[in-house]
């Protein structure tokens, strides 16, 4: 049952199509841009490498668009995934996957799902389907396990009964091998690449002794990895030239990245990652690239002091597209592929946690031309966000909610 819809007809300005075609061009339709929609006090005075790295004009969707809410009835939801028939699959922090319908029925828990640690920012994460889910039924997810020496992201996977009722042969195929107490920072999302293997975010976990992991290359915190559906470090990824530098690496340098997204024309991957007191980031990212935290960073310490050095900018290291500060909590994000929204096309999506709204950014050459801030009146933490085989877009929030995002019907 759905049991609450809201309508918002988001300005009527006209857009532009002489966006240039070239396959580098993210974006088609962006149309006229205003102020930017951050007007808050930045915690810093650091300047942006590039125009428009930071606090782009604002956009406008002149498409009527419909939001409702599905079901508020969810426990703390985290990630979610689009079925085949239409129905949802959703992680709950406390360790539970729950199937959704689009009247709003929620399934009992599936059993067989591994134990979870839901102290502070861990427990059942990210998930996604299997490419070949119609056939198999299988899933994997992210989550925080407790192990010797403290806690660690690992990911699982299983297959979904035929009834929909449990989790069949559940199996971890990959832990980080960094464990440690904090339960903060965890990464956690999971994402198959075009080649049918996965990428995993890891955090770097947040205390002062993890943080420098980051940048090491015998670590596996602050890190994208690439695995294969057994957890194996997948081929072709990147060497690093570090001694001891892990196979399954792709890229370094991350504080705590909870989303990822390809692109759907270039295939390349992105992802948004939390910084500090300012300085939350999206980046495109580059196999063998490192992303830089804690070296350079828009933001600072929560106390006020300076992250390391207080640089920006260093040879060898990779500046984000875009960053926020103050922070909007950039969490999982979704490129559009759909033609019902038409100026949509090829934006990105992102839940924002502390911003509470779901951002909408428009790129031009791999740069944002644009950003929108989306239901920011719903005062809801939004987690994730996925879009459907019917061109909606549907997100979920700490509050348990979700959401169907479309255009509005006639």
């Amino acid at each position: 049952m759905i049991i609450k819809k809201s309508i918002f007809l988001l300005a009527g300005v006209l857009a532009l199509s002489s966006c240039s075609n070239n396959d580098n061009d993210d974006s088609t339709n962006i149309g006229p841009t205003g102020p930017p929609v951050e007007t808050g006090t930045a915690n810093t005075t650091y300047k942006p490498a590039f125009s428009g790295q930071t606090r782009a004009g604002s956009i406008q969707t002149t498409t009527e668009i419909e939001s409702k809410v599905i079901t508020n009835g969810l426990s703390a939801p985290w990630g979610v995934a689009y079925l085949p028939d239409g129905r949802l699959l959703v992680t709950e922090k406390a360790g539970k996957i729950k199937i959704v319908t689009q009247a709003g029925v929620i399934s009992n828990a599936l059993t067989g799902v591994p134990a979870v640690n839901p102290a502070d920012q861990g427990g059942l994460l990210g998930i996604c389907l299997d490419p070949a889910f119609a056939t198999n039924r299988m899933i994997y997810w992210a989550f925080s396990e407790v192990v010797a020496g403290g806690n660690i992201t690992a990911v699982a996977k299983g297959r979904i009964s035929d009834n929909d009722t449990a989790i069949e042969n559940a199996t971890v195929i990959y832990r980080s091998n960094t464990p440690n107490n904090s339960t903060l920072h965890y990464g956690g999302r999971v994402l198959f690449d075009k080649t049918g293997n996965l990428f995993v975010s890891i955090g770097e976990r947040s205390v002062l002794e993890t943080r420098p992991l980051a940048q090491a290359a015998n670590s596996s915190l602050g890190k994208i990895v690439r695995i294969t559906t057994n957890g194996q470090a997948a081929p072709g990824n990147p060497v690093f030239s570090q001694t001891g530098a892990l196979p399954e690496l792709y890229t370094i340098g991350h504080r705590n990245p909870q989303g990822l997204a390809l692109h759907p024309t270039t295939g390349e991957l992105w992802q948004s990652e939390h910084g500090p007191r300012g300085g939350d980031e999206i980046n495109r990212i580059t196999a063998g690239a490192n992303y830089g935290w804690p070296t350079i960073t828009y933001g600072i310490e929560y106390s006020g002091a300076k992250v390391g050095e207080g640089i920006q900018q260093q040879t060898g290291m990779e500046q984000p597209v875009y960053y926020w500060d103050p922070v909007v909590s950039p969490s999982g994000m979704t490129f559009y592929a759909g033609n019902r929204v038409p100026e949509w096309q090829n934006n990105l999506f992102i839940g924002a946690l502390s911003g509470m709204h779901i951002v909408r950014l428009a790129f031009k050459d791999n740069k944002v031309a644009g950003e929108e801030r989306l239901l920011a009146g719903e005062g809801q933490r939004f987690r994730d966000i996925t879009q459907g085989k019917d061109e909606a877009l549907y997100a979920v929030t700490d509050q348990g909610r979700l959401y169907k995002i479309d255009k509005k019907q006639k």
